[in-house]
């Protein structure tokens, strides 16, 4: 059994549609898939975080990196080139590929490089001001009575 079913979970919640796509994505993942190119996440600070992925042979031009709607999309095609017999052994592999990373709410790329084989992506959380926790100060000790700024009589 591969499938679950959290159709009962999802009944009496607004809003969590992109949690049972992300579950759903997770249970139906290839393996093969996710063997190349081989990749690190780690957490490098507070609210900062690095993918390192493994692309040797490839250059700038042949990696493209994209975000869309909380997905990461990392895709590279390698450039055909006129082998001509000249290798006896070809082991580095210079196949396409398309790697997506599911993103948080409020995480951003910051940046990406490529330095000896290695793509770097940087991503940091950027929680906005209005959802940070605050602190709300407590007036003095006596209550504070209502004002009435305009009073109307009924009629």
């Amino acid at each position: 059994m591969d499938r679950f079913d959290f159709s009962p979970l999802f009944r009496s919640t607004i809003g969590f549609d992109r949690l049972a796509r992300l579950v759903d994505a997770a249970t139906h993942v290839d393996s093969t898939a996710l063997s190349y190119p081989p990749y690190n996440i780690e957490k490098v600070g507070e609210d900062a975080y690095r993918l390192t992925m493994a692309v040797a042979g490839f250059s700038r031009d042949e990696i493209d990196i994209t975000v869309q709607e909380n997905t990461l999309f990392i895709t590279g095609k390698a450039q055909k080139e006129e082998e001509n017999g000249r290798y006896l052994h070809r082991g580095i592999a210079r196949r396409a590929f398309e790697r997506r990373f599911s993103l948080a709410d409020h995480i951003k790329v910051t940046g990406a490089s490529l330095d000896n084989g290695l793509l770097h992506v940087d991503l940091v959380r950027e929680v906005p001001e209005a959802m940070k926790p605050r602190t709300i100060k407590i007036a003095g000790s006596e209550p504070t009575r209502p004002q009435v700024i305009d009073q109307k009589t009924a009629a």
